[in-house]
């Protein structure tokens, strides 16, 4: 997968994305809403049962409670947590249909760097153009398209060319 100003490249078409309202940084930081530049890989990927079928055979069902530590400096900075949890965090089931499937990246993770960012995720987008918090979001029909043929490991590369 590589983004580009058409499209995500993948498996020879090219796919609408939106990306981070912060554009796309080599220097990412926490909370400053940028898609960071790089090759990243795909490290997991979670659906929401009550809401769409399993996308790939190793796809894992997201649950009531699941949660993502967002809390720069926590131990679990970064990774999957359940509720209760008293750190900042995101909500995995969501009302919305954002994180329906969600395919998790590398950036930062497994070992977390305080400060570096958090939950650089491949998600559905709200519309057409409209920016992430740092993810890169598609249509529904395109995500689940996408769910469908990626395997764990498969890169992601963001380039250095379209940061901002």
């Amino acid at each position: 997968m590589v983004l580009t100003r058409r499209g995500l490249r993948f498996t020879g078409r090219f796919i609408p994305f939106s990306q981070g309202f912060g554009g796309i940084r080599k220097d990412k930081r926490e909370g400053d809403g940028a898609t960071p530049a790089g090759v990243h890989r795909i490290v997991g990927m979670l659906y929401r049962p009550d809401r769409v079928t399993r996308p790939a055979p190793w796809a894992d069902p997201i649950r009531v409670g699941d949660l993502w530590s967002d809390e720069s400096g926590d131990a679990a900075y970064n990774q999957l947590v359940r509720a209760p949890y008293p750190q900042s965090h995101e909500r995995l089931r969501r009302g919305d249909a954002l994180y329906d499937i969600i395919l998790i990246t590398n950036w930062n993770y497994p070992v977390a760097e305080a400060g570096k960012g958090s939950a650089i995720f491949l998600h559905q987008w709200r519309r057409p153009g409209y920016p992430t918090a740092g993810c890169i979001a598609f249509s529904r029909a395109d995500l689940r398209w996408i769910a469908r043929r990626v395997e764990p490991g498969t890169r992601v590369i963001v380039p250095e060319t379209l940061a901002t």
